[in-house]
């Protein structure tokens, strides 16, 4: 079963390439902007996600995909890298894998040229760790 961090960060790592969350069965596409505010999702990711997980919004799935994002909230579903582009993508736990990843319409996708989309970084632990690499490879 794919938790719910691991379904947010599915979204984040897909929105990072400018996919949108379609809600209420397609009545309208979401995209956060920005998706990432310090080491935290910002707050208009988190109000785009209570409106994805609310049963009020209908159906609700990240363009391009069949899988509703409250499907990936059950047992039958996990998030994996897809073997094409090491993006995250539901797999179904049993039975046929969807037939295409997110990235079969993004034309220039994948590209090892551009940085990789990614989850978000705490800079403080980020400068500690180096600080700490850096004080055991001095000398003094």
């Amino acid at each position: 079963m794919a938790s719910e961090q691991e379904v947010k960060r599915y979204l984040a790592y897909w929105f990072q390439l400018g996919k949108k969350v379609v809600i209420r069965n397609g009545e309208s596409a979401l995209l956060p902007q920005p998706i990432f505010t310090g080491d935290r999702y910002s707050d208009e990711f988190e109000h785009i996600w209570k409106q994805v997980v609310s049963p009020a919004s209908g159906d609700c799935y990240l363009e391009g995909t069949e899988q509703t994002i409250a499907e990936l909230l059950t047992p039958q579903w996990t998030v994996s890298p897809c073997v094409r582009c090491d993006m995250p993508v539901p797999v179904k736990t049993v039975g046929m894998p969807p037939e295409l990843c997110p990235c079969n319409d993004l034309p220039s996708w994948p590209n090892s040229e551009l940085p990789a989309p990614r989850f978000s970084v705490c800079t403080q632990d980020r400068l500690s760790a180096i600080r700490d690499r850096l004080s055991k490879a001095s000398p003094y």
